[in-house]
């Protein structure tokens, strides 16, 4: 039975760790001791909380009771459905201590300080090189193993990133997505928007690094001078 210890306080007598309820110190137990009580019925895996199991079966029933009250699209979980409606208010409520940047998802901002620390947690186990986030991690791998699981269904070209395969896919449709406010021009890709709109403005260094705020011409330059911040 767990310890009542001071004013409510209930201790794991495991590893000490004080919990305000009971049933948090429960289910903290259950950690502890590798302990998983809660099983789904449909594939046997098992959870150490219920609302775990919760969360999982809805994957298997790929049931979504969340609905956003704005457009009417559904979630399978609550904090889905709280930052989908982000992009109906715009809100982004976590903000860089360092720079003041914000985000409307907390994995986001974790992944943005890390151009500030430096840190690079994910490691490639083939070249030992080091990223920020998972992501990176993911699409370099695709250059050892010559991946390319994205492919046209026009021409049958492959690529290893699917916003690579979208980009593509304009020379066959001829879609222009991005367009010129100033002389209407439309352009296939975003940096040749970025670069056209140079004509019209005289500016000639568009792409600002959000560190220090220095300018420069080319995007690879930027991306070159980010290097120097997170000390790649």
């Amino acid at each position: 039975m767990p310890k009542i210890m001071g004013k409510s306080s209930y201790h794991c007598d495991i590893c000490k760790k004080p919990f305000s309820q009971e049933v948090n110190l429960i289910t903290h137990k259950c950690i502890c001791a590798e302990v998983k009580p809660y099983h789904c019925n449909i594939c046997g895996k098992a959870f150490t909380g219920r609302s775990d199991l919760t969360k999982h079966k809805c994957i298997n029933t790929n049931e979504k009771p969340h609905q956003c009250d704005i457009c009417g699209k559904a979630f399978s979980y609550e904090s889905s459905l709280t930052i989908h409606k982000y992009s109906h208010t715009g809100e982004k409520p976590h903000h860089c201590d360092i720079c003041g940047k914000s985000f409307s998802q907390k994995g986001n901002l974790t992944i943005h300080k890390r151009i500030h620390t430096g840190e690079k947690p994910y490691h490639c186990d083939i070249c030992g090189k080091a990223f920020p986030a998972s992501g990176d991690l993911t699409k370099h791998k695709y250059i050892h193993t010559g991946k390319k699981r994205y492919q046209c269904d026009i021409c049958g070209k492959s690529f290893s990133q699917n916003c690579n395969l979208t980009t593509h896919k304009r020379v066959h449709t001829g879609e222009k997505p991005y367009h010129c406010d100033i002389c209407g021009n439309s352009f296939s890709q975003n940096d040749h928007l970025i670069k056209h709109r140079q004509i019209h403005t005289g500016e000639k260094k568009p792409y600002l690094c959000n560190i220090c705020d220095k300018s420069f011409s080319h995007r690879n330059t930027l991306i070159t001078h980010t290097c120097t911040h997170t000390k790649e």
